[in-house]
């Protein structure tokens, strides 16, 4: 009896579903190549009900909430009031992670704007199956703690324990992010409550790249389940004329790779079988 090699299971969740309506069309070739399994929605993005809409029809493809801290507006006023100094908008990321670490932006209020942002996503009709954040603000301990709470409230199965990824080439800059983010993992894996898919794409999130693809599969254990975050989209610049946004986003390189005969035969050459959250689930069930 020949014995076949267990398969590498894999999540191909892109992320900022809703950023832009250009991201969002992307993202929808991406799935329609039978590549990204899940997405993430950003529920204060521009149009988001018509950006909604065109998921209908695309009944495998798994949806979940990318919860916000640091981009646009806030959708609660408590939120906005907090958020003076920038004309009630987020701020970047490293701001807003020094008004949390500080209490000047408290949990509760965190918790007001974070419920509202699910419910804004529930009332579309969408059944939430996965949580996680922008720019991965949700790993500061005391918000994972809050998220893995708003997931048991409103019955959301998986929420993403991001992971450092000490993959070269690595500079000063995403040096000390990793070694934050792997203290922040280790703590926060003590409250994931769940057993979860082994993170990916961490070192080249914005920018995923053939190279890096083949580099990490090849790496990946049989078995396993792993999810491989993603930024696919279009550009389309009178929708975005931040142009800061494009020294770290690659849209349409990412969307080409991940539609491209080569990523498929890559797929193939490690034996990737790709799933999707309920797939996920349903295996640790069985």
């Amino acid at each position: 009896m020949i014995l076949l090699p267990c398969s590498i299971q894999l999540i191909v969740n892109a992320d900022d579903y809703g950023y832009y309506p250009c991201v969002s069309r992307g993202i929808l070739k991406a799935v329609a190549a039978g590549t990204v399994t899940a997405t993430g929605i950003l529920a204060n993005g521009p149009q988001l009900e018509s950006q909604i809409s065109w998921l209908s029809g695309y009944e495998n493809l798994d949806l979940g909430i990318h919860l916000n801290l640091t981009s646009r507006n806030p959708l609660t006023s408590v939120m906005a009031g907090k958020l003076g100094r920038w004309d009630g908008n987020f701020p970047g990321v490293f701001a807003m992670t020094g008004e949390i670490l500080s209490g000047r932006i408290g949990l509760e209020c965190v918790q007001i704007e974070w419920c509202a942002q699910i419910e804004t996503v529930l009332r579309c009709g969408i059944n939430p199956v996965f949580l996680n954040s922008h720019e991965h603000i949700h790993m500061l301990p005391k918000l994972f703690k809050l998220a893995r709470q708003l997931a048991e409230e409103y019955h959301i199965p998986h929420l993403r324990l991001t992971r450092a990824e000490w993959m070269p080439p690595l500079g000063f800059s995403s040096g000390l992010r990793n070694v934050l983010l792997q203290a922040m993992q280790s703590v926060n894996a003590l409250h994931s409550g769940e057993s979860v898919p082994l993170f990916i794409g961490l070192s080249r999130s914005g920018k995923l790249d053939f190279a890096y693809l083949k580099n990490r599969l090849a790496r990946l254990k049989p078995g396993r389940a792993y999810e491989l975050m993603c930024h696919p989209g279009l550009f389309d610049p009178a929708e975005i004329a931040d142009s800061r946004l494009l020294s770290y986003h690659a849209w349409e390189d990412e969307l080409n790779l991940l539609t491209s005969t080569g990523i498929k035969a890559l797929f193939g050459e490690f034996n990737i079988r790709l799933i999707n959250y309920r797939e996920y689930t349903a295996s640790q069930i069985t």
